[in-house]
C-alpha cells in the first residue's frame, strides 16, 4: 500500500468522524448539518477514489470512477452551501441553481462525452477525459471562487468582530489550500503531472480542526479531546492495515479495540466536566444578576428611607417643640391628666426622632456622606455627662449607676464630639433599658501600654447569648428577650456605633457570661499624646 492510497482512507476515516461528531454536538445546528454533508461528501470521495486506484483491473475501477466522478461534482456544490450557513447568507437560488448543473454534470458524468474509460497512469488506474470532462473542472473553479468571495465580502464587512474575522480568514487559507490543491487531480488528464489533490485535502481538514480548537468554529467544547482520540484510533486503524501475519492482525485489533474504548471514555469524561462548568459559569452568571439586582434595590431602598426620614424629621421636631412648649407652661395652665397625655406624645416624638436618625445615619453611612469633624475631646469628662444626664431614667427603675475612672493623667482623644456622645450615650442608655434590676456601672480608663482609652459599661441586666454576640453589631439585630423589655428599638444602634467607632480607628465590643448574667459593653480609642 503506497502512500497515495493510505491518504486516500485517511480522508475517508478523517473527514467522516469529523463530520459525524460535529454533527452529533448539535444536530440542530444547520451549520452543523452543512458541514456534516460536505464532509461525509470528502469522505466517500477519498473512498472512491481509493477504490479506482487500487483496482486490479478495468471493470472494477470503472466502476468506482462512475461514483468518484458523482460525488465529485457535488462536493464544490455542498461547500459552497457550507459556507453560505457559516456566513448566514440566505441565497437558495444561487444552491438550487448550482444544484441543478451539478445534477446535469452527474449525468453527463455517465456518458463518452464526460470519460472515454479509464488508463494505467502513474502505477494505477486513472479517468481518460472525453470532449466535454472540461466543464467539470469550469464548474468546480467557478463554485470555489464564488464562496471564495462571499468570504472576503464577509471579513470586511465584520470589522468589529474580531473572531469571526479570525474564522473567516482560517476559511480562506483553509480553502485556498484544499481546493487549489484539490484542482491538481485535474492535470493528469491533460498533462504528466502526478495528482497531489489528496495531501491538499487533508491539509483543508487541518485548518478547520485548527479553527475549531482555536476560535470555536461550531462552538464545540470538547473539540481538542475529540479529535485527538479520533486521531489516535485513526492511526491505530492504519497500524492494523499494514499487518502481514494473522498474529500481527489479531493483536493490533486488539489494541485497536482498546484504544476505541478508552477514547470513547475520556471523550464522554471530558464532556461531562465541560457540561458540569457550564452550569457552573451559568449559576455564577444567575448569581451575579441577582446580585446585581439586590444592590439595586438596596440602594433604592436606601434613597426611599433618607427621603422618607428627612420628610418626618420637620413634622417630628414641630410636634417636639409645641408639646415642649405646652408641658413648660407656654400656653397657661394644664390639667394633670392632659399634661399626662402630652407627657406621652413627646415621649413617642422623642422615640420616633430617634428612629429617624438612626435610618439617616444608616443612609448617609450606606452612601458613604458619614461627615466627621475631629477635635481634641476628654473623654472621661464627656461620659460622666452622659451619665449624669440618664441618672434620672435609672432612678426610675430604681437601679443603680455608677461612674469611675482610674484617675489618669488626662483621657483625651482625638474625635467627633457629637459622635462619640452619640455611641456612649446609646451604651449607657442600652443598659438602663435592658436592666431590670441590679446596678449599671461605667467606667473609663486608660492603658499606658497600648495607648489607648477605654469606656467599659457593665450592667446586671438580660446578658447575652453567644449566639447573639457574634451578629450584635449588624443591621437590625435583636435578642427575643431584648425585644420584650424594649419594643421601640430598632436594631440599628450598635451597627451604627461600630461604623462610628471604626471611623475613630477604634474598636467596639461585648463580653458576656451568658443570658441573664449581664453583659460589659466597651469602646477603646486611640489616646492623643
Amino acid at each position: 500500500m503506497n502512500l497515495f492510497y493510505i491518504s486516500s482512507i485517511l480522508i475517508f476515516f478523517a473527514s467522516l468522524t469529523f463530520g459525524l461528531f460535529v454533527y452529533v454536538n448539535n444536530t440542530k445546528a444547520k451549520l452543523n448539518s452543512s458541514w456534516f454533508l460536505f464532509s461525509s461528501l470528502i469522505a466517500f470521495w477519498g473512498f472512491s477514489l481509493y477504490g479506482v486506484t487500487s483496482a486490479k483491473d478495468v471493470e472494477t475501477a470503472m466502476l468506482w470512477q462512475y461514483a468518484l466522478d458523482v460525488i465529485a461534482i457535488f462536493i464544490p456544490v455542498l461547500y459552497l452551501n457550507f459556507i453560505l450557513s457559516f456566513l448566514s447568507i440566505r441565497k437558495k437560488w444561487l444552491i438550487f441553481i448550482t444544484f441543478i448543473v451539478g445534477l446535469f454534470l452527474a449525468f453527463l458524468s455517465t456518458t463518452p462525452l464526460f470519460k472515454i474509460g479509464i488508463v494505467n497512469k502513474f502505477g494505477f488506474f486513472w479517468i481518460n477525459p472525453g470532449p466535454y470532462y472540461l466543464l467539470f473542472p469550469a464548474f468546480f473553479i467557478v463554485c470555489v471562487l464564488l464562496s471564495l468571495a462571499f468570504l472576503f465580502n464577509s471579513y470586511w464587512k465584520h470589522k468589529t468582530d474580531k473572531r469571526l474575522r479570525a474564522q473567516i480568514r482560517l476559511q480562506i487559507i483553509a480553502g485556498a489550500i484544499g481546493f487549489s490543491g484539490g484542482i491538481t487531480n485535474f492535470l493528469p488528464q491533460f498533462f504528466n503531472i502526478f495528482p497531489f489533490g489528496n495531501y491538499f485535502v487533508l491539509l483543508y481538514i487541518f485548518f478547520i480542526s485548527y479553527s475549531i480548537i482555536k476560535y470555536k468554529f461550531f462552538d464545540l467544547k470538547t473539540a481538542a479531546t475529540e479529535l485527538f482520540a479520533g486521531g489516535v484510533v485513526i492511526l491505530f486503524f492504519f497500524n492494523l492495515l499494514t499487518s502481514v501475519t494473522l498474529q500481527d492482525w489479531l493483536i493490533r485489533a486488539l489494541l485497536l479495540a482498546l484504544v476505541s474504548f478508552f477514547s470513547i471514555l475520556i471523550v464522554r469524561g471530558v464532556s461531562k466536566e465541560v457540561r458540569a462548568r457550564e452550569q457552573i459559569e451559568l449559576l455564577a452568571g444567575d448569581l451575579k444578576k441577582a446580585n446585581d439586582r439586590l444592590q439595586f434595590l438596596d440602594k433604592q431602598k436606601s434613597e426611599f428611607v433618607s427621603i422618607a426620614s428627612h420628610q418626618l424629621r420637620s413634622p417630628l421636631t414641630a410636634i417636639k417643640g409645641y408639646t415642649s412648649m405646652v408641658l413648660e407652661g407656654s400656653f397657661g395652665f394644664i390639667e394633670p391628666k392632659t399634661r399626662e397625655a402630652v407627657e406621652r406624645i413627646f415621649q413617642s416624638a422623642q422615640n420616633l426622632v430617634g428612629i429617624v436618625d438612626d435610618l439617616l445615619n444608616i443612609t448617609r453611612l450606606e452612601q458613604g456622606r458619614m461627615e466627621y469633624s475631629f477635635e481634641k475631646v476628654d473623654l472621661s469628662a464627656l461620659t460622666k455627662e452622659i451619665v449624669d444626664s440618664l441618672y434620672p431614667n435609672a432612678l426610675n427603675k430604681k437601679l443603680g449607676l455608677t461612674f469611675e475612672n482610674d484617675n489618669a493623667q488626662d483621657y483625651f482623644v482625638n474625635a467627633d464630639l457629637l459622635k462619640i456622645r452619640q455611641v456612649v450615650l446609646n451604651l449607657v442608655d442600652n443598659a438602663i433599658k435592658y436592666t431590670k434590676e441590679g446596678s449599671v456601672k461605667v467606667n473609663v480608663s486608660r492603658d499606658s501600654v497600648k495607648k489607648i482609652i477605654k469606656v467599659m459599661v457593665t450592667d446586671s441586666g438580660v446578658g447575652i447569648t453567644p449566639e447573639l454576640r457574634t451578629r450584635l453589631f449588624e443591621k437590625f439585630s435583636r435578642g427575643d428577650d431584648v425585644s420584650k423589655l424594649h419594643a421601640n428599638g430598632t436594631g440599628l444602634g450598635l451597627y451604627i456605633a461600630k461604623q462610628m467607632i471604626e471611623a475613630h480607628k477604634g474598636s467596639i465590643g461585648v463580653n458576656s457570661e451568658g443570658e441573664g448574667k449581664g453583659s460589659t459593653f466597651y469602646i477603646e480609642l486611640p489616646a492623643l499624646n
